[in-house]
């Protein structure tokens, strides 16, 4: 009995902690630290607003090759957002912590996905549709610290989700 409540308290635990993972600060965001930071002032995190590309994003993935659908990457891609992604996401277009996946890969590039879900801080700094989220969800989407090919893992998994074949 005694290992069963052990198990269901640090299950709890992970749980309750597995999206807090590189919050900046405790508090909830308020209009006076979510506003998009003044052309003089540079953005948390190093980001250039100047440099935004609001089809790419902000990071190092340029051209990513979708082409094909490739199942073998998509289910890899499930098997690590079962681990970092559903706490906070639905495959669904349903908000849970974080927006549903559906129909994200039709609203953003492979390349804006691959940045944003590599290092999403900068993004979230100076892009306004993601302050926006930010207002509706509360939460900052913590950084994963997902390698480039788990990250392109997880796009495969969320174009699959919206019906790639």
């Amino acid at each position: 009995m005694n290992s069963l409540k052990t198990v269901a308290l640090a299950t709890f635990a992970f749980a309750l902690f597995s999206c807090g993972g590189d919050q900046k600060s405790d508090s909830i965001p308020t209009a006076s630290n979510t506003d998009t930071p003044a052309a003089t002032e540079a953005p948390a995190g190093g980001a250039d607003a100047s440099a935004y590309d609001p089809k790419r994003g902000l990071g190092p993935h340029e051209n990513v090759d979708v082409s094909k659908f490739d199942p073998a990457m998509a289910a890899a891609g499930k098997k690590i957002a079962d681990v970092k992604c559903t706490s906070c996401h639905k495959p669904t277009d349903e908000k849970l912590v974080g927006p549903g996946w559906k129909g994200v890969t039709q609203r953003q590039t492979p390349e804006w996905i691959m940045n944003f879900i590599s290092n999403p801080d900068p993004m979230i700094d100076v892009d306004p549709e993601l302050q926006k989220q930010l207002e509706l969800c509360l939460v900052r989407m913590p950084n994963q610290g997902l390698a480039d090919s788990e990250a392109r893992e997880i796009l495969e998994y969320m174009r699959e989700i919206d019906g790639a074949k």
